[in-house]
């Protein structure tokens, strides 16, 4: 589940919860493949892009910092200009 998310021009933060079973390239392989199809289907001008993600991304787990904490952190980014 998406627990906080910031959308920049060229870059998406994402607080998730997600299930120990479930790789992290898998969830961003599912974030990016539906994503990208439902942006393509609302947006028709994009359908002849080769791709609208890159291949990269960065995955850290939550460790000893409170929920609220990165949900703040994420939440704040376009403010930190």
């Amino acid at each position: 589940s998406i627990v906080a998310m910031e959308c920049d021009k060229d870059h998406v933060h994402l607080f998730l919860n997600t299930p120990p079973t479930l790789s992290p390239a898998d969830t961003m392989a599912k974030i990016k493949g539906v994503t990208s199809k439902r942006l393509r289907e609302e947006f028709p001008h994009l359908q002849h892009l080769p791709s609208l993600w890159t291949r990269s991304y960065f995955v850290s787990t939550a460790g000893s910092v409170s929920s609220e904490t990165i949900k703040h952190y994420v939440e704040n980014q376009k403010k930190r200009g």
